[in-house]
């Protein structure tokens, strides 16, 4: 017989927050889809490494669902499902609902960009019979994270005459790859006096791409005149070409399952692509037409600051409602205000290694769902729009009744440094909005790690946020 529980165990219940791990609170049955979602995601992270390359991914699986170009001047009905590329670095799909656009589109919003190094506009150049290329970093990385780590090149070159040339070199097997060396420990006593954020400097990131000459008896950078015969041998370009070229400079190291339970997954990119994978698969496997419209955004340039067309500091997003509204014979700022959002965006997870600058208790944690956050920004709460306490428990109402796993955390202790997310441009268009998103170990490194379990929560939370009433 049990005993019975004392006045203590019994408040303890009922007052406190158990904040429990999810494999101690689900079934056997979610955690196999957990794993098998996984999967998916994985494939996903290797096969598309750029902004480009995720919205050209998420149009061709978008069409083989039944989305359709959006008309701006087309007729639409609940159900229906529509796709809007915006130059080919942001995407934005949704599913008309049964109810009016002017009771508002439910929305979830991610980015698709990542740290990276991409080419200065004029990259390549010869020093001591090496060929390099000048880089320029994209977004907030730790510069002495990337010499050494394998590079692809992925991008776009534009060629005087108007073609366009894709370029992904590095990934296949038995394709070349780059890299960018760092100095050897018994000659670096003055290098490793800098100090951490200088140990590596912007300008010394740059990239090997070979180091064989041009065969003949005379002339100079005849290694940089090399390069350039095999580029224009197999893309038919010249270096000028370089002057109008889009190319990033990524891992190439493929994503792997981490730890002996394979609970955790390794790679490049999680940042922002777990969130916007799970975003992109939960419109995609809508069952029902929702009460509201759906809408997932996929934005470029948040790294960045989010500036730029095809960034949400822009107005793609707001044209698109407004063209929604009119539809209706509606004023874009009636579906604006009374729709909803979910910034889908990444949190640290807490760092049991490098645990001072977290405070604990409201720190997110890999495997316990995905983390809801209420503002980021820094210092002050500045930089950040701060969602309200009616919309925050409105967003955990809906995880709650349909059992996903959440949590609750800030992006590290007070005055540690801080972060910002497309949240606040999204509140500037009158839109109620909160941070979610799945936490990350070792985040904007070459490599980052994330749970498998909190990726499938974001996946559920996100579909069940299109499908709320």
């Amino acid at each position: 017989m049990s005993e019975e529980k004392t006045e203590v165990q019994l408040l303890q219940e009922k007052l406190l927050m158990d904040k429990k791990h999810a494999a101690k609170v689900i079934d056997d049955v979610e955690m196999a889809k957990a794993m098998d979602f996984a999967e998916g995601y994985k494939k996903f992270l290797n096969d598309n490494k750029t902004e480009r390359e995720v919205a050209a991914f998420i149009i061709e699986e978008a069409k083989k669902r039944g989305f359709t170009e959006f008309d701006k001047f087309g007729t639409y009905k609940p159900g229906d499902k529509v796709y809007y590329l915006n130059r080919k670095k942001a995407v934005i799909l949704a599913v008309i609902g049964k109810k009016s656009i002017a009771e508002g589109a439910h929305i979830a919003a991610a980015h698709i960009d990542s740290p990276r190094v991409d080419l200065k506009p004029n990259p390549l150049y010869e020093s001591n019979e090496i060929a390099l290329l000048k880089t320029h970093y994209y977004g907030g990385i730790r510069k002495y994270q990337w010499p050494t780590v394998p590079l692809s090149m992925h991008g776009i070159i534009v060629r005087k005459d108007g073609t366009e040339i894709d370029i992904n070199i590095g990934e296949k097997e038995g394709e070349p790859q780059f890299i960018i060396s760092d100095l050897l420990p018994h000659l670096a006593r003055e290098q490793s006096e800098r100090k951490l954020g200088q140990g590596i400097k912007g300008e010394e990131l740059n990239v090997i791409v070979g180091s064989l000459p041009f065969k003949a008896d005379s002339g100079s950078e005849l290694v940089k005149l090399n390069i350039l015969k095999m580029l224009n041998d197999k893309y038919g370009i010249v270096e000028e070409d370089f002057l109008t070229a889009e190319i990033e400079m990524v891992p190439a190291t493929k994503v792997n399952d981490i730890g002996f339970d394979r609970s955790l997954i390794g790679g490049y990119g999680h940042d922002d692509r777990v969130c916007a994978y799970p975003e992109l698969m939960a419109i995609l496997e809508l069952e029902e037409v929702p009460e509201h419209t759906a809408v997932a955004v996929f934005a470029d340039k948040e790294e960045t600051g989010s500036d730029g067309n095809t960034g949400l500091n822009s107005s793609f997003l707001r044209y698109f409602i407004a063209d929604l509204a009119r539809l209706e014979g509606l004023m874009g700022r009636d579906a604006l205000s009374k729709s909803k959002c979910l910034s889908a965006d990444v949190n640290a997870a807490f760092d049991p290694t490098f645990s001072s600058p977290f405070e604990s208790a409201n720190s997110a944690y890999i495997n316990k769902g995905i983390v809801v956050t209420k503002y980021t920004g820094s210092g002050g709460k500045g930089g950040t729009s701060d969602a309200s306490a009616e919309f925050v428990g409105e967003v955990t109402r809906i995880f709650t009744a349909a059992d996903v796993c959440w949590q609750m955390g800030e992006l590290g202790a007070v005055d540690a440094g801080g972060g910002g997310t497309v949240a606040k441009y999204v509140a500037n268009l009158d839109i109620d909005v909160v941070d979610v998103g799945v936490p990350v170990l070792s985040m904007h490194a070459p490599y980052e790690v994330v749970s498998k379990f909190d990726v499938y929560s974001t996946y559920r939370a996100c579909y069940e946020f299109y499908s709320a009433e």
